[in-house]
């Protein structure tokens, strides 16, 4: 029998249960595994156009760039890591903002990025997630946020633990004007995201097993010496102590996000 060669990069092994999977499965499915529904993580365009309609989402703030507050270098400058990540992901920083509709309704969407250093807050991703909060609340809309994080950027410090108080700020005046806030918690949600503007929903929805906490077993374990159960940072444990409100599979959030606006909002 003669020898097939078959092109590489066709096929890939699910990280969560082995199975071999075709890639364009896996694209049409939402990059979600059709074997055992692992959920795998997504780019910040790639979930706008899962949830968004069709060519409605209008981008603003995207001149904002980082600086390099503390002159911060570790193996190489601050400055060449956020050159590296964007040349990766074709964005300027680690979210997304703008104005857009989901199933013909009417909302400001703020998406992060985990591809852009781990997602990672610093004092623009703080700004633009506090200035799409501000539009949302300035034009009586909802504000959708989609949280993907490592927590705050270590190489700006305290400016970049500043923003947990910047967002939350924010999002209390939304509160204030009667506003409607939805967070989808995405794999991972972690550390000062987490304990900042992502656990401050109206509802809370998260991805199936998505990784939802504030620090790690290790870290836990070295600073206050519990053990903690098994699973207790991932979305079906928080959905079990009153984290979270829902877990919604990834190819029921537009829906499910258009059902909570229609019931809030009328």
């Amino acid at each position: 029998m003669p020898k097939v060669d078959v092109p590489q990069g066709l096929w890939l092994s699910c990280d969560a249960c082995s199975k071999m999977i075709f890639k364009k499965v896996l694209e049409e499915n939402q990059r979600v595994c059709p074997e055992c529904g692992h959920h795998y993580r997504v780019d910040a365009r790639t979930r706008i156009r899962q949830l968004c309609d069709p060519d409605t989402f209008e981008e603003f703030n995207a001149e904002l760039v980082s600086t390099n507050p503390l002159d911060w270098t570790d193996s190489k400058p601050y400055e060449a890591r956020q050159a590296e990540a964007r040349q990766k992901t074709g964005l300027t920083e680690a979210v997304l903002t703008g104005r857009a509709y989901v199933k013909g309704r009417a909302a400001i969407l703020a998406v992060m990025d985990p591809f852009f250093i781990m997602g990672s807050m610093g004092a623009v991703v703080g700004e633009k997630v506090t200035a799409a909060i501000e539009r949302a609340t300035d034009e009586g809309l909802p504000i959708v946020i989609v949280t993907c994080s490592g927590g705050a950027r270590m190489m700006e410090g305290l400016v970049s633990l500043m923003q947990m108080a910047k967002t939350s700020a924010a999002i209390a005046r939304h509160d204030d004007a009667k506003g409607l806030y939805i967070t989808v918690l995405t794999d991972p949600t972690t550390a000062g995201v987490a304990a900042s503007f992502a656990s401050l929903g109206d509802i809370a929805l998260a991805e199936p097993k998505a990784m939802i906490g504030f620090a790690g077993p290790r870290v836990i374990w070295n600073t206050v010496k519990t053990e903690l159960p098994e699973g207790f940072q991932t979305a079906e444990f928080m959905l079990e102590h009153g984290y979270v409100d829902r877990i919604v599979p990834r190819h029921e959030l537009r829906n499910e996000i258009a059902r909570i606006i229609d019931f809030c909002t009328k």
